[in-house]
């Protein structure tokens, strides 16, 4: 074997050693991208770098990220949520299961609107676990349920994780935005099932709202707000997502789009002011400078990385599996569905997808199709103990009477619900090809 190759595979080693030391992912792509690379061929490799970090800083497609962060961050602290909730939990309520539903239905709106797993997750958390388990709801069940809504913001547009892998495999974003809007609904509408065949074979666990605490508001003043709460953020969603499928605007000036249209929903809920500014460009300022220095420090290890001949490497690794490419792109998926136990969805993207890329590439496997793979792949991420984040979050605002075991053990199904869903895309590529291709993309 020569000996740029041990370098990579040692370069690898060295990774997952550093981050389990604790090191920050961003510092740990960077040394050992730094120090495998001037072992392997000197400073000389990293002249490079310059043009390829200038390419990321002046990527147009990445433009859409602060402003889509923009968007999520000001819907998030105009307590937009809470309204959603509060409604749509009444309406549903008579329904065995319905709170469940319920809250199904503000992960989807939320995650078109927001996207932001940690907000969704925590808002979540706080506006109706306690009041879930008032009612009698299963604590496991509760807590599943509330972290896999906050998550459906990473499937369904507009995500980051789209926008991400849109550049990683050089897609358009708006045809990955239609590709992952069925898949994500699809989801959606898994769990909604599960909690209505609950509803039928397990009711103690998902029981009804009381009749006299449904009473206590009628019907039609429930309908009005509805409509009065709903309308802003569907409208917003509709504009943003809406322009870019009709091809009206890219991406990214959707995304503008959206984060003046946040403004207008903050200001016709009367929550606009000088504080909520503020806060939302601080927020933004932070989440975007994490994203695109990880994006640079990733840059130093893919460089070395390929300068070492990995890609070659793994290229004679695949030629050993047997099953062809389809045995490819399960050994790719049920890796980033183990690296999903340890690492965030931006380092998975990041490093597991350019290994594989020129493998796909060459095979001539559908790039859309595989996107949308890799995406509801990367779901499970946010689920995985021991670091999914969305059990942090809802850990971080549960009540005193919720273990650590109930939100992992509540989370099971629906870590089984979203692998059913990639079994789903896989065996019909048609949900994830379908809506791009009768656009036109």
């Amino acid at each position: 074997m020569p000996m740029t190759e041990i370098y990579a595979i040692l370069m690898l080693v060295a990774f997952f050693g550093l981050l389990m030391a604790g090191i920050p992912v961003a510092l740990t792509l960077a040394i050992s991208g730094f120090v495998f690379g001037w072992l392997g061929f000197g400073p000389m490799l990293f002249n490079l770098l310059p043009a390829r970090i200038y390419g990321v800083v002046t990527s147009y497609s990445l433009l859409a990220i602060p402003l889509f962060v923009f968007m999520g961050v000001a819907l998030e602290k105009s307590k937009l949520a809470e309204d959603l909730m509060e409604v749509v939990g009444r309406l549903s309520g008579a329904l065995r299961g319905g709170l469940g539903l319920g809250i199904v239905f503000v992960g989807v709106l939320m995650g078109a609107t927001t996207g932001i797993v940690g907000a969704t997750v925590v808002t979540l958390g706080l506006l109706t676990l306690p009041a879930l388990l008032r009612r009698g709801y299963d604590p496991g069940l509760s807590c599943g349920v509330i972290c896999a809504s906050g998550t459906l913001g990473q499937i369904i547009p507009p995500s980051l994780i789209l926008i991400l892998l849109a550049d990683i495999m050089n897609l358009s974003v708006g045809t990955l935005f239609a590709a992952a809007m069925i898949p994500g609904l699809m989801l959606a509408g898994i769990y909604c099932v599960y909690i209505l065949a609950l509803g039928i074979l397990k009711p103690e666990m998902v029981p009804a709202v009381p009749a006299e605490e449904r009473a206590l508001i009628s019907t039609k003043q429930l309908l009005v707000k509805l409509a009065k709460v709903i309308a802003p953020p569907l409208g917003l969603v509709f504009a943003v997502l809406g322009s870019i499928i009709a091809g009206i605007a890219a991406p990214t000036e959707a995304a503008a789009m959206g984060a003046i249209g946040s403004m207008l929903v903050c200001a016709l809920g009367r929550r606009l002011d000088w504080t909520l500014v503020k806060e939302t460009l601080r927020s933004t300022a932070r989440i975007t400078a994490m994203m695109m220095f990880i994006l640079i420090c990733a840059q130093v290890f893919a460089l070395s990385f390929r300068g070492l001949q990995g890609e070659q490497l793994v290229h004679d690794l695949f030629e050993f599996l047997p099953g062809g490419t389809a045995a490819d792109i399960w050994f790719m998926l049920i890796l980033i569905f183990f690296l999903g136990f340890f690492l965030e969805w931006i380092e998975i993207s990041y490093i597991a997808v350019p290994l594989f890329l020129p493998i796909f590439l060459q095979a001539g496997v559908d790039q859309v199709w595989l996107a949308t793979l890799i995406c509801v792949m990367l779901q499970t991420s946010f689920l995985t103990p021991p670091f999914g984040w969305a059990l942090f979050f809802l850990r971080s605002v549960a009540p005193p009477e919720i273990t650590t075991r109930h939100i992992y053990v509540g989370i099971i199904p629906f870590v089984g619900m979203q692998l059913l869903a990639v079994l789903l895309v896989f065996y019909l590529p048609g949900l994830a090809t379908w809506l791009p291709r009768a656009i036109g993309w």
